[in-house]
């Protein structure tokens, strides 16, 4: 009997939680829509393509192919979504966010960290001495109760595994050069102001 393949599903891009304009002054619309309708949509739009051949291959319709090169380019683009999607909902309107995180975040911050200041500091150090494209990061680790701060080059999450996100700050150019230039420290240090600490503590709820 035959079997009805399905095949890998695609993905959709997401839609931003705020209006295009929601961040500013911290970020620009124009980076906004440049970064959001262009980069993370081009990502999804890429995946899609790739799957497509993906799926061929499953079905044998497809009969040469570079498998280990597939399946980079589709680490590379999925990835680019996820952690796209992460850093929009890690960010609140202007106004809504910002400030210091409450709740169980807040405790294991000041417990691990000292206090939230040190933490901030640490943190941004972290994103300021990333040498090229890629993120700061707030991993939480299940097996320790650590909050660990870490860096991502590019699109591949070069962390441990089981160490899901919990905050995340993108530091390619296109997030911040149209309205920051080479700044990219002015970028990072107005980050702060709409940092969504709400979303930040369902993250790690999710995990506790």
């Amino acid at each position: 009997m035959a079997t009805d393949i399905q095949g890998l599903r695609k993905y959709e891009l997401p839609q931003l939680p705020y209006k295009i304009d929601g961040l500013e002054p911290y970020i620009s619309k124009d980076i906004v829509d440049v970064h959001y309708n262009g980069h993370h949509k081009g990502y999804v739009n890429t995946a899609n393509t790739l799957l497509d051949r993906y799926n061929g291959i499953i079905k044998g319709d497809v009969t040469s192919y570079d498998l280990h090169g597939l399946i980079r380019l589709l680490t590379f683009n999925i990835s680019g979504d996820k952690l796209h999607t992460l850093y929009w909902d890690n960010m609140a309107p202007s106004g809504k966010g910002g400030g210091s995180p409450g709740g169980v975040l807040g405790d294991k911050i000041n417990k691990q960290y000292g206090s939230f200041d040190k933490f901030k500091k640490l943190f941004t150090e972290a994103a300021n001495s990333n040498p090229g494209t890629g993120w700061a990061v707030l991993n939480y680790d299940k097996e320790t109760d650590n909050l660990q701060i870490m860096t991502v080059e590019n699109h591949f999450m070069n962390h441990l595994a089981e160490m899901p996100v919990i905050l995340i700050l993108d530091e390619f150019e296109h997030a911040y050069y149209l309205q920051y230039k080479n700044k990219r420290a002015d970028y990072v240090g107005n980050w702060w102001n709409i940092v969504n600490w709400d979303f930040a503590e369902k993250k790690l709820q999710q995990y506790l």
